[in-house]
């Protein structure tokens, strides 16, 4: 796509150098320049690890699941 932009004659000329000395195009150095301004910022933040917990318990046997109130009887320890 074509555009005009009106930038600062210094900051053109520091970008003109720029593409020079890495042997690429003055429109390389600006799409570069966009990119990394409009990429997401990058956390610093470790990775998120999950860790399971368990806890030891006992089998219940013989509660419907479709049945709240003896569910919540067998939870309770009511049972």
């Amino acid at each position: 796509m074509r555009t005009t932009l009106d930038l600062d004659d210094r900051l053109m000329r520091r970008a003109k150098r720029l593409a020079a000395e890495r042997g690429t195009t003055l429109t390389r150095i600006v799409e570069e320049a966009l990119a990394a301004v409009l990429s997401p910022p990058v956390s610093s933040a470790p990775a998120y690890k999950f860790r399971w917990k368990t806890e030891r318990g006992r089998y219940v046997g013989g509660i419907d699941l479709a049945d709240r109130d003896a569910l919540y009887e067998a939870m309770e320890g009511r049972r």
